[in-house]
């Protein structure tokens, strides 16, 4: 997980002799560093969500056309489900 504010030592600006001579022991200061997200979370999730539909349809269609011999977009059909469902409740 990365944080979204990270800090930083940054080096003292360099100053004239005058106030050189008024603070010699000055610490490096801290700068906080903001990292802006290209991709808001909620289209991550979105996205995630849309690519494992895809991804199921993809297989189901490959399963059933390329390993069942049967037709890729028949996969995708209600009656070709319904009849799944019916061998597996037993009442074919």
């Amino acid at each position: 997980m990365t944080n979204e504010f990270n800090e930083q030592d940054v080096a003292p600006k360099k100053r004239s002799r005058r106030s050189e001579e008024a603070e010699p022991n000055e610490r490096p200061r801290r700068v906080r560093w903001v990292q802006i997200r290209l991709i808001p979370i909620w289209l991550r999730i979105v996205l995630v969500l849309a690519l494992l539909a895809g991804a199921a349809i993809g297989g189901v269609m490959f399963g059933y056309g390329f390993l069942g011999g049967g037709e890729p977009s028949d996969a995708l059909k209600w009656s070709t489900w319904q009849h799944i469902f019916d061998i597996i409740e037993g009442q074919e």
